[in-house]
Order: C-alpha cells, then sequence, then structure tokens
C-alpha cells in the first residue's frame, strides 16, 4: 500500500502506543484531530488531510467513541523504522 511519509510518521507513533484526540462540532463531524504520542508529544505535522486519508484506508479505528488508534491492517501496513529513543 502506498502511504505519504507523514502518513507513515503517524502509523508509527500510533503503533507505538499513540493516540489521535478528535473534537467533533455541531453537526457531529470531525472538526479538528491531533496526533499524540504514549508520553504525550505532539505530532506536528499530523492534520485533517492526512486523518481522513489513514481513515478512508482503514489503517486506524475507534471503538465507542474512544481516540483514534492503529487497526491491525494499520500495524500490517507501517514499516519498520529505527526507533532511537531505545536503551
Amino acid at each position: 500500500m502506498n502511504l505519504s511519509r507523514n502518513e507513515q510518521r503517524a502509523l508509527h507513533v500510533l503503533a507505538l502506543g499513540g493516540r489521535i484526540l478528535h473534537e467533533r462540532d455541531e453537526r457531529s463531524k470531525i472538526a479538528s484531530a491531533i496526533c499524540v504520542t504514549r508520553e504525550g508529544m505532539i505530532l506536528t505535522d499530523f492534520d485533517l488531510a492526512i486523518f481522513d486519508r489513514l481513515r478512508r484506508k482503514r489503517l486506524i479505528e475507534s471503538r465507542s467513541g474512544s481516540p483514534y488508534r492503529i487497526s491491525r491492517r494499520g500495524r500490517v501496513s507501517v514499516r519498520a523504522q529505527f526507533d532511537n529513543q531505545g536503551a
């Protein structure tokens, strides 16, 4: 599956335990979304367009109104990246 660099970066953050917090407007449409790492940092390259693409490709999912997390399909699609936070 072809994914942009920003989509890959967001999926990698989600695979490491991050989440996407979203807010809805008065018509119950998603008005804003931010990607938060498990440490609480905000991914700056993430915007509503990337959120829509990930959701349309079913790489992220939300259950019962909870924050969006990576789906099983997303875990399979994400490429391995070197994690420089380790040991």
